[in-house]
């Protein structure tokens, strides 16, 4: 299931201020282990903890949506010029004399 950054926001922010994991969980309906990585993901954002930001990693699964774009466009180029080689021979070397 997808939830929005503002319900993840409230989650935090009802964690932050003392509930526990389990009762905000059982009260919205969410897994613990889901508030779990949520708020690992925002020590993550707030640059306390190491590792790839939530930006980040959304510009990092656009960026390999696009090489594998360019990379299909690639082999359908790869190919067409194959089958024009095929199709068309080359030219002679040898020159019509006058």
């Amino acid at each position: 299931m997808k939830y929005t950054p503002e319900f993840r926001r409230r989650v935090l922010d009802l964690v932050k201020a003392g509930k526990s994991v389990a009762q905000v969980a059982f009260d919205l309906g969410v897994s613990d282990q889901t508030i779990y990585n949520w708020r690992e993901q925002d020590l993550i954002d707030s640059g306390l903890k190491p590792g790839t930001t939530s930006t980040d990693n959304t510009e990092l699964i656009a960026a390999k949506r696009r090489i594998k774009e360019l990379e299909a466009e690639l082999a359908i180029h790869q190919r067409a010029a194959e089958l024009l080689k095929a199709a068309v021979p080359p030219k002679g070397g040898s020159r019509p004399s006058p």
